[in-house]
């Protein structure tokens, strides 16, 4: 037999059994396809940004059609819509996601924030906080360089004066800005809520913080003592808020010295978020 022809034979017979032994295989070796968990990650909008608490959306649809969870409201992205499309498809109650915005808990902007030196590195906030903690003197605070807003699947982070600002009509409470901002100063407010938030979270005395920051706080106590409702207190020489408390009164934003702290809702958030 021509040597040409009995080679393409071999191979084809080769070609041939590899084809069944794999065939073979996909049956045997199937996983079973959950159609339940595909028709709800069908509805959800694909962020995998892990706010449901689970690995992301593959993840959450799974939990919800096992029985793992029963909460058809823990995707922020999707917002009520998406509950809504759940309870349908799985028959479980429709829950009603709370509306929230992720807001930067800095007003270090250039022309207040004192800097120690001119950054000529990577333009990495993570990157830029190896060195000395950043270019400001404050490092507690926003460090500019945009970590944030290159996280952010919606777009709804700018760098503004040096520091980022979310603008809530857009942001869609993915909290993936939180989980990349170097120095933690990322935090969800409820919106169509008034609530006092302390844009600042430096640690240092007063009088350091001073130097470093016109904004910053300088744990002055005056907000405390004019809050009926208990809901400020100062820690590590900065006050903070406990939103569960807070009523939005304003009258703490009314006696800071340094105007720190501001009255947060959806549309005072468009106009104090965007610089």
């Amino acid at each position: 037999m021509n040597p040409i022809i009995l080679a393409v034979i071999i191979v084809a017979a080769i070609g041939l059994i590899a084809g069944l032994g794999l065939s073979i295989a996909s049956i045997v070796m199937a996983v079973p396809v959950d159609k339940k968990a595909e028709a709800i990650r069908e509805c959800l909008p694909g962020a995998n940004c892990g706010a449901c608490g689970f690995s992301g959306c593959d993840g959450y649809a799974a939990a919800l059609s096992k029985g793992i969870t029963t909460n058809t409201a823990l995707c922020a992205p999707g917002g009520n819509d998406v509950s809504e499309q759940i309870a349908e498809l799985t028959g479980l109650s429709a829950g009603k996601v709370a509306p929230s915005a992720a807001v930067v808990m800095c007003q270090g902007f250039c022309e207040k924030a004192v800097r120690k030196m001119d950054y000529n590195g990577v333009e990495s906030c993570q990157m830029a906080k190896q060195l000395f903690g950043g270019p400001k003197e404050c490092i507690y605070g926003c460090i500019g360089l945009g970590d944030c807003v290159q996280k952010c699947p919606y777009g709804a982070i700018h760098i503004c004066d040096g520091v980022a600002r979310v603008n809530p009509a857009i942001c869609r409470a993915c909290k993936m800005c939180i989980k990349t901002c170097p120095n933690h100063i990322i935090k969800m407010l409820p919106l169509h809520e008034a609530k006092a938030a302390v844009l600042c979270m430096n640690k240092d005395k007063g009088a350091i913080t001073r130097k470093e920051c016109q904004s910053g706080c300088i744990g002055c106590m005056k907000c405390t003592k004019v809050c009926e409702t208990q809901a400020v207190t100062v820690q590590d020489f900065c006050a903070r808020v406990d939103y569960k408390k807070c009523t939005g009164c304003g009258k703490c934003t009314e006696v800071c010295p340094v105007k720190c702290i501001n009255l947060i809702t959806l549309d005072a958030a468009q106009t104090a978020n965007v610089r």
